[in-house]
């Protein structure tokens, strides 16, 4: 499913291997970010400190590096919510999430034409995104709303357009700056006066 390639159907991976992957994982992340599509999966597995070899045995093709950072990235974003929603006052982890977002936008961006192709090629990449972000998000939504310290009539749609496009429309060095700014003056303009 997510491009993890075991040698035994049934046979848990090795704790290496998990480590192995989390790290390739990661790197990609940084590397797609800062290089785009174009960015080498050597240069993936540079960042991560694991052989090429390593690389192709987790993710045999370069959709599968970009699915996979893709939806590990989206895992991340759900688990935050969590983390945020049981940690910060409502309107702090609506906050923080939001600004969260925004990294995952900026490696969503770098990995734009392989993920056009990913949706292309029939994967389900948007709608499973929008099902599992759209649901964290109307929890922490929520839970503002019902604090008072958020307005009513905001949705999980309106922010979520607000935050991709904020990110889409920014594209000079240090764009993500900017838009944490302008994110912070959109949570300001939502809050309940």
């Amino acid at each position: 499913m997510d491009g993890i390639v075991s040698a035994k159907p049934g046979r848990k991976p090795r704790a290496d291997s998990i480590r192995n992957r989390e790290r390739v994982l990661q790197a990609a992340k940084v590397v797609f970010a800062a290089g785009g599509p174009e960015a080498s999966l050597e240069a993936v597995a540079r960042q991560a400190g694991v052989g090429v070899g390593t690389l192709y045995r987790h993710f045999p093709t370069r959709q599968a590096l970009f699915e996979a950072v893709y939806r590990n990235e989206v895992e991340q974003l759900v688990g935050l919510a969590g983390q945020l929603g049981s940690d910060l006052p409502p309107l702090d982890a609506l906050r923080r999430w939001m600004h969260a977002n925004v990294e995952f936008v900026a490696t969503k961006k770098g990995m734009s034409v392989a993920l056009a192709v990913a949706v292309h090629a029939g994967l389900d990449l948007t709608a499973y995104s929008i099902h599992r972000l759209g649901g964290v998000l109307e929890a922490l939504l929520r839970r503002a709303v019902d604090a008072g310290v958020i307005r009513d009539d905001i949705s999980t749609e309106d922010i979520l357009r607000t935050v991709v496009g904020l990110c889409y429309t920014h594209d000079k060095p240090g764009w993500q700056s900017n838009v944490q700014r302008l994110v912070d003056v959109f949570v300001d303009g939502m809050r309940r006066h």
